[in-house]
């Protein structure tokens, strides 16, 4: 490294440990793009997609909120607020573990601009337990903020554009209702991740259900046929509960629903044949119709 930059380094390193807060205190404005040291030479690209986004993001519109939580005048100072932010955002986007998305920021000169970093480091730039503390204190809310902000920024608004009249409904007008995700640089949690597997149990569920409505109109004494059903939801379950699944466990969950599938499929058939579909809802019928 030569002289610059590590004068650079060391400016950077003093401004970070200086706290009116006691443990939290570092800038967080825009980095300069051009006077970013790479220490094997070379310059950035301005048309990186890391650059674009660290443009995008106001990333001191949260150093405030971020600072509030360190109350305390003890102890290490705390990483800033855009290596938190930044380090969550690369994590989602590029869908790492928190291990990976630590070592990805060491070997890229381009996600260290990204988190704010004035010149580069061959070295970790945090733990990556960190990650778990950023969670916590950014949390949902700031992350959904982060998205607001990105998209208010960049929504083109025409100067001469007139606002559309409202529709006719008795002069009221409906509110918008709901939430629409568009950016995705970090995505909800809780959306479910569909396989093979679980679309086939899905399936066997509701020719379950389809079943019972028909065997519940059939004549007396009709009695009901063995599905296994609660066979069939354990053997799925021990399979999404595992961490990691070979091919050939793949395959004998696969062939496994799909054989309970099948035989429901049969009885089924067997009952609308005595029964009719009249007995089945609209849904249970599209169902079935998918189904077959």
């Amino acid at each position: 490294m030569d002289r610059k930059s590590a004068r650079k380094l060391k400016e950077y390193a003093k401004k970070a440990c200086t706290s009116r807060l006691g443990v939290y205190r570092v800038p967080t404005g825009q980095v300069d793009f051009d006077n970013f040291a790479i220490s094997f030479g070379g310059r950035l690209r301005r048309d990186n997609r890391w650059v674009i986004l660290a443009d995008i993001i106001p990333w001191d519109e949260f150093e405030k909120r971020y600072s509030a939580q360190f109350k305390s005048k003890t102890g290490n100072p705390a990483l800033p607020v855009r290596v938190a932010l930044g380090s969550l955002i690369v994590k989602e986007k590029l869908k790492f573990s928190d291990e990976d998305t630590v070592q990805a920021i060491q070997e890229s000169h381009y996600l260290q601009y990204f988190i704010g970093y004035e010149v580069y480091k061959d070295e970790k730039p945090f733990d990556a337990s960190l990650m778990v503390h950023f969670r916590k204190r950014l949390g949902a809310k700031i992350i959904a903020e982060v998205n607001e902000l990105v998209i208010a920024r960049n929504t083109p608004v025409a100067e001469d554009q007139e606002p559309k009249d409202p529709p006719s409904s008795g002069g009221q007008v409906e509110e918008n209702k709901g939430q629409l995700i568009v950016d995705a640089t970090c995505a909800p949690q809780d959306v479910r991740f569909p396989n093979d597997v679980g679309l086939l149990n899905e399936a066997r569920e509701k020719a379950d259900a389809i079943i019972d409505t028909l065997v519940a109109v059939s004549p007396e004494g009709t009695t009901r046929p063995r599905t296994h059903r609660k066979v069939a939801r354990v053997k799925f379950l021990n399979f999404i509960r595992r961490r990691r699944n070979t091919e050939k466990t793949i395959r004998r969950a696969l062939k496994c629903q799909l054989q309970y599938l099948g035989r429901n499929l049969r009885y089924i058939k067997d009952l609308v044949d005595s029964v009719g579909v009249v007995s089945l809802s609209r849904r249970q019928y599209k169902n079935l119709l998918g189904a077959s």
